[in-house]
């Protein structure tokens, strides 16, 4: 995977983007994006975020085709490549849990009687 994450940080620079620059367009905190480019083993789905927010798209290409995928990479030039549309993802809201209440804690109930 070490590959992968490099490949990921040396594109992130291309662009000239920080890590909290990238943060709001793959919809996850800096900390989880630091994590992930240091020594994470992403899924798949976050891997397609952060290729959309990279402005890159992950392509299963064959082994037999590789060589020929990479011959028309390096001889496009910059105007028969369109760079892929980039969609914001909103961060995944944290839900607030509500706090446990002892029994002790609880007001105490008066009874008809009282």
């Amino acid at each position: 995977m070490q590959p992968l994450l490099k490949v990921v940080k040396d594109r992130r620079l291309a662009l000239g983007l920080k890590q909290h620059d990238l943060t709001p367009l793959v919809g996850m905190s800096r900390q989880q994006y630091q994590r992930l480019e240091s020594k994470g083993n992403p899924r798949l789905s976050t891997l397609e975020q952060i290729a959309a927010g990279l402005k890159c798209s992950l392509l299963l290409i064959p082994e037999e085709k590789l060589q020929a995928v990479l011959k028309a990479i390096n001889t496009a030039t910059p105007t028969e490549v369109e760079p892929a549309p980039v969609e914001l993802v909103e961060p995944k809201k944290r839900v607030k849990r509500k706090k446990k209440v002892l029994p002790e804690e609880l007001p105490k109930q008066r009874s008809l009687w009282d």
